[in-house]
């Protein structure tokens, strides 16, 4: 028996992939052999989701629906009367946002350095060495390119501010320790395009001057570790690396330092702590890393995202970058699918993408028999999304509505999921991974704890008690050292207000 399911533009959007897997899910569960097709040409409907078994045309609006026409119209061979389609329409022309491939350019197509030059890398090297360091941060900055670890700095700005100190030396750090949970991007970069980010940081270190750099990368990658160990080996080799670059008279020396599984050492200046040997606790700023960074020296701090457009932007120019993405928030962003998704995948797509696209064209909804009760962008520290805010443009500006877009995580949670686990799980991420420096964020996350815990003993929700923790929240936000304690209250207010309007339980 078939079933074919509308896969429009207009019935993606609404849900219709979803759908689609969930007949595949039923008909495992049933053990009934179905061939379910998505079928662009099929029509819509008003009201629902078009579907056709065997010839006959129904429409339905969720899952329950699907699986009650799955159980009558394919178990037991019946018409379905109340989700019977009387009118069929044309099918819709509406757009899904297409991924656009900068980071992802290279994806499974070279294994080699020979396979990367094949493909036109080290061009941007090359000519970035014959221009001057002034005209790489002017190109960088009109490109609007701003870091996409999470914190959204401009590149450009933070290149300007290291070139113009004056240092007998200076380092270029690449922020590989991707421990933002639901974050998977920066690895994927690293396994299929070792080579980008390498030219990246070469000139990136070329750009402001410094003769030295570090690969700060997360101790659990140590097997996609081994992939760009050999990339630098071949750089190396071939004079993309070490001393006279390419006759330039260019010195750049790169290594690799593995960092010890530490949450915190993802904020910059924790970062350098942990090269520099002690642990990874977050330094008081001012002085920024760009003026006293590493060893006491100027110091850029770059994601492997942010480092991984430069060639492509040396290549391209920054007008044609511009033409994706948003004016406020120009360029591609990479996301990681991840959660009850359907299709865990890491996507790219410009600055400005809906939420709703993300979910349902590109992650497929939700797996199983929940429905999407909510979404949490950023990774851990960004913000709980109700379903009905799914068509809130995601880019820099999205805090405004109260949407963080951080890492690029994006975590789907179904309706199974409750209000105090969810809290719960978020808290004691946080209380783990403090690292106990200031007083506001090792306290506060102690007692946000202690008060959410004793909720999920007594198994309900104290009004009271939602009040302190915001209070305690507000006051980590205004008073903690760094980013880890500054973000705690994105999470756990998301999730208080939609406590309130009763978009959670």
């Amino acid at each position: 028996m078939k079933i074919k399911v509308a896969a429009d533009p207009k019935s993606v959007l609404e849900g219709s992939l979803e759908i689609a897997n969930y007949f595949g899910y039923l008909s495992g569960v049933h053990h009934v052999q179905v061939d379910v097709e998505r079928d662009a040409n099929l029509g819509n409907c008003v009201g629902g989701i078009l579907v056709d078994i065997n010839g006959e045309k129904y429409k339905v609006r969720d899952k329950k629906e699907a699986a009650m026409l799955f159980v009558q119209g394919v178990i037991l061979r019946k018409k379905v009367k109340d989700l019977a389609v009387k009118k069929v329409l044309p099918p819709e022309e509406s757009r899904i946002t297409p991924e656009v491939l900068i980071v992802k350019r290279n994806f499974g197509k070279y294994r080699d350095i020979d396979g990367y030059i094949f493909l036109g890398g080290y061009e941007a090297l090359k000519k970035a060495l014959k221009m001057k360091p002034e005209e790489i941060v002017e190109e960088v900055k009109n490109s609007g390119l701003r870091g996409r670890g999470g914190a959204g700095f401009p590149t450009g700005l933070k290149w300007e501010s290291a070139l113009k100190e004056k240092a007998s030396e200076k380092f270029v750090v690449c922020n590989a320790d991707e421990g933002e949970p639901g974050t998977f991007k920066d690895r994927m970069i690293i396994e299929e395009d070792p080579h980008a980010l390498i030219e990246g940081i070469a000139i990136s270190a070329y750009t402001v001057g410094a003769n030295k750099g570090y690969i700060y990368i997360r101790g659990e990658y140590s097997d996609v570790a081994e992939n760009l160990k050999r990339a630098m080996e071949e750089a190396y080799d071939r004079g993309f690396l070490g001393e006279d670059i390419l006759g330039s008279g260019f010195d750049f020396e790169l290594v690799l330092r593995f960092g010890g599984g530490s949450y915190i050492a993802g904020e910059e200046t924790a970062l350098l702590e942990s090269i520099e040997g002690r642990a990874a606790r977050s330094r008081f700023k001012p002085p920024y890393p760009t003026q006293k960074g590493l060893f006491g020296k100027p110091t850029v701090v770059n994601n492997v995202e942010t480092l991984v457009k430069v060639p492509w932007i040396i290549l391209n120019g920054a007008e044609e970058y511009r033409k994706y993405g948003t004016e406020s928030s120009p360029g591609t962003k990479l996301f990681s699918i991840c959660g009850k998704a359907n299709k865990k995948v890491v996507v790219e797509l410009p600055l400005g993408v809906t939420l709703r696209e993300i979910v349902y064209a590109y992650g497929e909804g939700i797996y199983g028999e929940g429905e999407l009760a909510m979404v949490q962008t950023g990774g851990k520290a960004g913000t709980f999304v109700s379903k009905e805010k799914l068509d809130v443009k995601l880019d820099f500006d999205a805090i405004k509505e109260g949407v963080s877009l951080g890492s690029g995580a994006i975590t789907l949670i179904d309706d199974k999921s409750r209000f105090l686990d969810i809290a719960l799980n978020v808290i004691e991420f946080f209380e783990h991974e403090s690292c106990g420096k200031c007083v506001p964020c090792r306290e506060g996350t102690f007692l946000v704890r202690k008060i959410i815990s004793k909720m999920v003993e007594e198994g309900k929700v104290d009004c009271d008690a939602l009040q302190e923790i915001e209070r305690i929240v507000l006051i980590m936000k205004d008073s903690s050292l760094c980013g880890l304690g500054q973000s705690v209250h994105n999470p756990i207010i998301s999730l208080i207000r939609m406590l309130e309007r009763g978009e959670v339980a």
